[in-house]
């Protein structure tokens, strides 16, 4: 951050001047305001009797300016101006100016005196300018009379003339960032300033409303996304491109005018790097959509197809463009539109030495890939004769394949096709192939014809026409003499000039071409409000050893820019000030109005007569050249040289002009074979060049042109032409606020840290900058009418004022803040103010603003929590009826499918259980009344043997036996009901964990391991299940045997015994064969249990990808999970089957032990027979 000096309290109680004062070199009396308001003012003022000793005449005054300790050149005291008093001009000119002025000489004599007596009488620092031209800054020692002893650098003192020292500022005045900062405003302190910035890289500085933008040579920290942000928010206000586009911007949204920053300065000064990044910032700024990456990516383009290396600068643009850019309603970027000026065409086939043609020739033979390379037949650069003209085929530090692929992803963000973009570098070798096109001679006349070898082959196949069409269009001509058609034959010389002439207008319309394509990318779908910022950067002032026709419309094309500035910050200031009646003294300004009258005025302009010579018959270039010494020679901006040359005096200086040349470049021609050549390409880009060509005609050629073999038509000449596009430029930059920033080169040789102080002096006086700051500080920049000052600041006023006039409003709104008179003036419609005074009532009406959002904030939000609460209340107690009377009805609803499950339930569960219960019911009726039959069937036999013995008396033991008998039958029901309660309890449990793996199946079905433990604990139960009923069946068949051996003890001749032993044997068959059905079913049950265990394991593994396997993992085990299905239910129905089986064994078995009892019974009554 610069530092900013505040003003001394001793400046702000000066209210007059001594009447004894006059102002030196001045043209008349200035007023209060003026020069308080530039702190310390322009002129030398020298009181009307100076003593030899340096004392003032007239004690009072000498007396009140001695006792000001002070080191200002006015005193504290308080003084009266005599208005009616008129100053006259002391006509002493500052002698130590006269060498820098040979720069100049078309400038009138520079006011830039200041209180040189003063300084010398104080003893001051001074700056003195030595033989060189430089100026080094002095102490003086002494003062005596007009002489003054000075001490200089190195301890040299010198004695000089009081008149040739140039006050100097305090140190605490260096390096500030706006030049009216300075109490003394001359050269070299400007000089000084600037060179104190730009030595510690503060390359911007403020003059007034322009900013001065030195060129660094080298990346310096000024920029990226934190500066961006820091000026976006106002965090940092020093000087910078930041700034001034921010100002537009705001400018733009605020008054919904349109604006416009014009860049200017030498080649070399840094213009094109500004521009760009003045478009950052935009794009920063107002991007969003995404048509900002577009709008910033047509730079690489533009740099290449229209920039080039000269001796001044390595990146010098050979063209002028304006971008103008659109903004949406929101302050966003919605689209972008280039307009380009006067492409420096003969670049492209004439180079001087250490020079380049246009980067994309180097660009293309560097980076271009293989295929393309192929395609192309590209060479290096060094083997094209346009481009080995200079012996210069790269630039220190840049790559310049790394470019062209950085070109290439520029066109595509621009929407240009790969086909087009084949198309395009096809062309650009085409024009390279064409300076490679030789000539031979075909008779004694020096007629020619093109040699058919590389270069023509290439040219044909690049361009897609035939190659006989080529040939015939470079070494021919056809002209119309009345009703004949002639062919003439070319001579090398018009050869060489046509071939030329058709690689200069290929390349020009295929750059117009591409701006064409860019301006379409950037303007397609885009909505435009009219507001918009214009970019114009445009070629600065030139002067050369040799300067030609390129050199003379640049200058002109800089003297119209300069008249737009001379409107804009001295001509139509000053007319305001004048149309608004406030008291304002003029202040002179160099103006350009009569070099542009040179250049423009009818018939006898510039313009006028090489338009006319171009056009006679016998026209040449020195007939030109005398054409104008015989009108031109009275203007005092036009002066007359030897043979061929003229010189202008431009606001810039002198520049002599070379007119060899001129008129050959102001035709442009381009004959009509050469067009019809490019119209019968098979492609469309040569094509779309001579339609474009073809729309340029505007009239038929006569004279010359038919002489040496012109073309049927003629475009408009490039001045008319050039001349028409500069007017409506200007007529553009008219209708928009502009925004200056001029830039600086500090040297010549693109060296970082050197700053030549006549170089950079000379460009402060060719843009004007000094004056800038010299009327700012006298003048009122800043400028509102009383209708928007009363509107915008109307609400600060303490009483109201809505029934005062605006004007009444505004004059309010100044006493009540307290500025001061001379810092205002109060115009008929107007208000204008000094150097930031205005930022004064602007903060005030911010902080006011702020404070009055901040209260509405709060009063705001306080009525949004209190209507929120009393809505909320509202809404929960609504809330809380419509839930509760739904939940009721839920409830009633539910509560009724309650009820309705538990019927249903008890219903269902009732039926059940009594049908249960009837099944055991009957089968415990049906088993008792078996049991009790085979018993009563079974001891009928010892009932009838006890009657029997009864009656033999016998009666004791047949008590007995029936009692142990009894026992015994009850023993066994008793048993057997035991056995069918074990069995039924182990047949629900069957079911229950039947059940319960059905479940845990459906719910662990992704889990294979979890079924592989619920398969082991069904297997389990099984196995349980099995070895009950096989030690069952063990004890069952163990008794049989200790029954089977009883009986084969008795006698075998019984029939009754063999058949039970017949039957017992059956049974024992049956029961081992059921024995072995309940093996293979646990074997089976094992064998299942392992496979489905292996399968799933093996679904898990493929599943968590341990195991590769092409198989789809979950169709496999939903098909695993199909196969368990059916295995459990065919499974579960033998298992079923094999119960049945078991319990007819079983009733079997009881049968056989009945029949056994029975076969006992009778054997026993046998016996006791």
């Amino acid at each position: 951050m610069s530092l900013k000096p505040q003003v001394l309290p001793y400046f702000q109680s000066i209210k007059s001047l001594p009447v004894e004062f006059k102002l030196v070199d001045s043209p008349g009396a200035y007023s209060l305001g003026e020069i308080e308001g530039a702190n310390t003012s322009r002129t030398e003022m020298i009181p009307d009797h100076v003593l030899e000793n340096g004392e003032l005449a007239g004690s009072e005054i000498g007396e009140k300016i001695a006792r000001n300790d002070d080191e200002s050149p006015y005193s504290s005291v308080d003084m009266t101006l005599v208005e009616e008093e008129a100053f006259a001009s002391d006509g002493t000119s500052n002698s130590a100016a006269a060498p820098l002025r040979s720069l100049i000489p078309f400038r009138n004599e520079s006011k830039w005196n200041d209180t040189t007596y003063y300084v010398a009488k104080k003893k001051l620092q001074a700056w003195f300018q030595l033989p060189n031209e430089k100026w080094e800054l002095a102490t003086i020692l002494s003062t005596s009379g007009r002489e003054s002893v000075i001490s200089l650098s190195g301890e040299k003192v010198l004695k000089v003339n009081s008149d040739s020292l140039t006050p100097a500022n305090p140190d605490i005045l260096d390096g500030v960032d706006d030049l009216l900062q300075l109490s003394y405003l001359n050269e070299p302190a400007v000089l000084y300033n600037l060179q104190y910035r730009y030595g510690r890289d503060m390359i911007y500085t403020k003059a007034g409303p322009v900013l001065v933008a030195i060129n660094p040579f080298k990346k310096v920290p000024l920029y990226g996304s934190d500066y961006i942000e820091a000026y976006r928010s106002k965090s940092n206000d020093s000087p910078h491109v930041y700034a001034i586009t921010d100002t537009a911007i705001r400018e733009m949204i605020r008054d919904e005018v349109n604006q416009s920053i014009v860049i200017s300065g030498e080649s070399g000064a840094g213009k094109t790097e500004t521009a760009k990044i003045a478009m950052q910032y935009l794009a920063a700024l107002g991007g969003g959509s995404g048509i900002e990456y577009e709008i910033l990516k047509t730079n690489p383009i533009l740099e290449s197809f229209g920039n080039a290396k000269t001796l001044r600068n390595d990146n010098s643009s050979r063209f002028g463009k304006l971008i103008e850019i659109h903004f949406s309603g929101t302050g966003k970027i919605s689209g972008a539109k280039i307009q380009t000026f006067l492409l420096e065409k003969s670049r492209v086939v004439q180079c001087t030495e250490g020079e380049r043609s246009y980067h994309s020739f180097y660009q293309l033979c560097a980076g271009a890939p293989p295929a393309l390379r192929e395609k192309l037949n590209l060479k290096s650069a060094y083997e094209y004769k346009y481009l080995s003209q200079s012996n210069c085929y790269s630039i220190s530090g840049v790559d310049d394949a790394e470019e062209f692929r950085t070109v290439v992803e520029a066109l595509d963000v621009v929407h240009v096709s790969k086909e087009d973009q084949e198309r395009v570098f096809a062309m650009l070798a085409a024009v390279l192939w064409l300076g490679n096109v030789s000539f031979t001679p075909i008779d004694n006349e020096n007629h020619v014809e093109p040699v058919a070898d590389e270069g023509l082959v290439n040219v044909a196949k690049l361009m897609e026409c035939d190659i006989a069409d080529l040939k015939l269009a470079l070494s021919t001509r056809h002209m119309k003499v009345r009703n004949d058609n002639i062919v003439q034959k070319l001579t090398l010389s018009q050869a060489i000039d046509t071939r030329d002439a058709l690689a200069k207008s290929m390349y020009s319309c295929l750059f117009d071409w591409l701006v064409e394509q860019i301006n379409k990318s950037l303007a397609v779908g885009k909505q435009r409000t009219g507001r918009s910022i214009s970019i114009l950067d445009i070629y600065g002032f030139e002067s050369f050893e040799k300067n030609s026709f390129e050199q003379f419309c640049i200058n002109y094309a800089n003297e119209r820019l300069q008249q737009h500035f001379n409107r804009h910050l001295f001509k139509l200031e000053q007319e305001e000030y004048i149309q608004d009646g406030i008291d304002w003294a003029k202040v002179d300004f160099e103006d350009n109005q009569d070099c542009l009258n040179l250049f423009e005025k009818k018939p006898l302009g510039l313009l006028s007569l090489l338009d006319e010579e171009s056009t006679f018959p016998n026209g040449t270039d020195l007939s030109f050249a005398n054409k104008l010494k015989q009108h031109l020679n009275p203007n005092s901006c036009f002066k007359g040289e030897r043979e061929n040359a003229f010189t202008v005096g431009h606001y810039a200086g002198e520049v002599m002009y070379d007119t060899t040349g001129f008129l050959e470049k102001n035709r442009d021609l381009l004959h009509l074979d050469s067009i019809q050549l490019l119209s019968s390409c098979a492609c469309h880009l040569p094509k779309s060049f001579a339609s474009n060509l073809c729309t340029q005609s505007e009239k038929p050629v006569v004279g010359a042109l038919h002489k040496s073999g012109g073309a049927d038509f003629q475009k408009l000449s490039v001045v008319s032409k050039f001349k028409g596009q500069l007017f409506q430029l200007m007529q553009r930059l008219e209708n928009t606020t502009p925004h200056f920033i001029r830039c600086i080169k500090p040297n010549n040789f693109q060296s970082p840290g050197l700053y030549e102080q006549g170089l950079v002096l000379q460009q402060l006086r060719c843009c004007g900058v000094l004056e800038v700051v010299r009327i700012s500080r006298s003048g009122f920049p800043t400028r509102i009418t009383h209708q928007k000052f009363a509107r915008r600041y109307g609400f600060l006023l303490l009483d109201s004022m809505a029934s005062q006039d605006p004007l009444g409003v505004s004059v309010s709104i100044l006493h009540q803040f307290s500025i001061p008179p001379e810092m205002y003036q109060v115009g008929y419609t107007k208000l204008f103010f000094r150097t930031g005074q205005i930022g004064v009532l602007e903060d005030t009406r911010n902080r006011t603003l702020r404070g009055i959002l901040h209260v509405q904030s709060w009063f705001k939000g306080y009525q949004a929590r209190r209507e929120f609460r009393e809505m909320r209340r509202v809404v929960t107690n609504l809330q809380s009826f419509v839930m509760g009377e739904r939940t009721r009805k839920n409830f009633s609803s539910l509560l009724r499918q309650h009820r309705a499950a538990v019927i249903i339930q008890k219903q269902f569960k009732g039926r059940t259980g009594k049908k249960y219960y009837k099944d055991i019911y009957d089968a415990s009726i049906l088993l008792q009344s078996g049991i009790r039959g085979w018993l009563v069937r079974r001891c009928s036999g010892n009932i009838g043997l006890l009657q029997f013995d009864a009656k033999k008396s016998h009666e004791p033991e047949e008590v007995l036996v029936k009692s142990s008998f009894l026992a015994e039958l009850q023993r066994r029901v008793l048993k057997a009901e035991s056995a069918l309660r074990v069995k039924d309890e182990e047949n629900d449990i069957l079911h229950q964990r039947l059940q319960q793996y059905e479940n845990r199946w459906s719910e662990y079905e992704g889990k294979m391991k979890s079924m592989e433990e619920v398969w082991q604990k069904q297997m389990r139960s099984l196995q349980s299940s099995l070895s009950i009923a096989k030690k069952s069946l063990a004890l069952d068949e163990s008794a049989r045997n200790s029954d089977a051996s009883v009986n084969d003890d008795r006698d075998s001749s019984w029939d009754t015994g063999s058949n039970f032993r017949s039957r017992d044997s059956n049974g024992v068959r049956s029961m081992n064969t059921g024995l072995s059905v309940i093996s293979k079913l646990a074997e089976e049950f094992d064998q299942r249990c392992q496979v489905f265990g292996d399968d799933a394991k093996f679904l898990v593994e493929v599943k968590s990808g341990q195991v590769d396997a092409t198989l789809d993992p979950d169709r496999e085990l939903r098909r695993l999970k199909q196969i368990f299905e059916g295995w459990k239910k065919d499974y579960g129905e033998r298992l079923r089957e094999t119960k049945l089986i078991l319990n007819k064994l079983g009733n079997d078995e009881g049968s056989g032990d009945k029949m056994k009892k029975k076969w006992w019974g009778r054997l026993n009554s046998s016996k006791i027979n």
